[in-house]
């Protein structure tokens, strides 16, 4: 996980800068400069100061992933970068939890957010992370919870005799003085997915987050693999071995949202499935989210909708009526144009446009500076602001522009 100085949270285990850190309000970067010199004025140490604003940040930006228990929690950057939000984390703990596992190890737990979540269904939780300040992050973390323990040392070297669950969230980044940068082998992960492989063989129920990214011919045989998407955001595709794995569930897409939960599975290899048809542009079209284009549950979704693909190598579904359907956006097709910039931005200006959504897939084109070729530089402000959506794509050699809308589900909507 991360590698931060070990004297940026030193300071914080002392009872002055636990006490400290409670007294801050949340953190605004406007405040910073005055809360620094009022803090260091009334004798407060430099370094104490600073690592209580930098925790405050922290905290403050981590609200997103673990909502109130945040205020309480100790992070590293690194560490929130790769943590896992507490929902999806719950998630992950339920699968151990109704496979009836009774103690995992948390392999790399980082800051501790899949450990809290199993540790609060009563499964015992050794948590194990090799970075010194990141474990001392998570103990913090985990002292509400009397069945998690911490174990500072490397994942690949404990003792798994009597336990009969292993998650394993494998460091995905490098952290050097210019930051972190994201890791794409997943060899080269800390463990490596070989390592995952082999606790896996010993027949354990096993569970490895991975990046999204991961390329399907690096999934292993014989697991589950789910994507999982909240709010649009593709944060991760876990794979399931042994007990927590789902009988004829090879893929999934989960899809997390305001709404709530959907999936969609499919017990199909990658190179499996339904083939979907291609045919035109017409009636609605639906960009499927993001978790069921990593799956490869295109077709799938195609195929739930009366849809086709619009192009065999392009995720974007056309289907003569409108669903309601958790696993993609729908937009009214208004227009098919062919892409022209010239021609654009002539239909721009005839239309009074002020506003231009671009969205793309399977082309080139950098939609910022399209935005900047197609609108006028000063916009007259006397006119009432008017906004359209492009969508720009790529059928067979040819290049379209698609002039959507939204679609509204007021009426006649179906569930698909």
């Amino acid at each position: 996980m991360s590698h931060a100085p070990q004297e940026q949270i030193a300071p914080l285990l002392t009872t002055e800068g636990w006490e400290l850190l409670a007294s801050l309000g949340p953190y605004r970067e406007a405040e910073a400069f005055t809360v620094n010199a009022d803090l260091r004025k009334a004798g407060h140490a430099p370094e104490l100061v600073a690592a209580v604003l930098t925790q405050s940040r922290l905290r403050t930006r981590a609200e997103a992933k673990f909502g109130e228990f945040a205020r309480q929690m100790l992070f590293t950057q690194a560490g929130l970068e790769q943590a896992t939000r507490l929902t999806v984390a719950a998630r992950h703990a339920e699968r151990f939890a109704a496979s009836g596992i009774a103690h995992v190890a948390d392999l790399g737990c980082g800051l501790g957010a899949d450990s809290m979540a199993m540790a609060s269904l009563d499964i015992a939780v050794t948590a194990v992370e090799i970075d010194e300040t990141t474990a001392a992050c998570a103990t913090i973390n985990l002292i509400p919870f009397p069945h998690a323990t911490v174990v500072h040392s490397d994942a690949t070297s404990v003792d798994l005799d009597g336990i009969d669950g292993v998650w394993m969230d494998p460091a995905r980044r490098t952290t050097s003085t210019s930051g972190t940068k994201r890791i794409w082998d997943p060899e080269a992960f800390s463990p490596p997915l070989s390592f995952v492989e082999a606790v896996a063989s010993t027949g354990r129920a096993v569970g490895v987050k991975m990046g999204p990214g991961i390329p399907h011919d690096s999934v292993p045989d014989g697991c589950e693999a789910q994507w999982v998407s909240v709010g649009g955001d593709v944060t991760e595709a876990a794979l399931w071995f042994n007990a927590v794995a789902r009988p004829g569930v090879r893929r999934a897409a989960l899809v997390l949202s305001s709404q709530g939960a959907a999936e969609i599975t499919s017990g199909e290899d990658f190179d499996g499935g339904p083939v979907a048809a291609v045919g035109p542009v017409e009636g609605y079209l639906y960009e499927p989210d993001g978790a069921v284009i990593r799956a490869g549950l295109v077709a799938d979704v195609a195929e739930k909708l009366g849809g086709h693909l619009v192009d065999e190598h392009i995720a974007y579904i056309c289907a003569p009526g409108l669903h309601d359907t958790p696993f993609a956006h729908a937009y009214r097709v208004l227009d098919v144009m062919p892409y022209n910039v010239k021609a654009l931005k002539s239909w721009v200006k005839t239309n009074g446009i002020t506003v231009l959504d671009i969205k793309k897939r399977g082309t080139s084109v950098t939609p910022e500076e399209l935005r900047k070729q197609l609108l006028p530089g000063k916009p007259d402000k006397s006119l009432t602001a008017k906004t359209a959506t492009l969508v720009l794509t790529r059928i067979g050699e040819e290049r379209v522009a698609i002039v959507v809308e939204a679609a509204s589900f007021a009426t006649g909507s179906v569930e698909a």
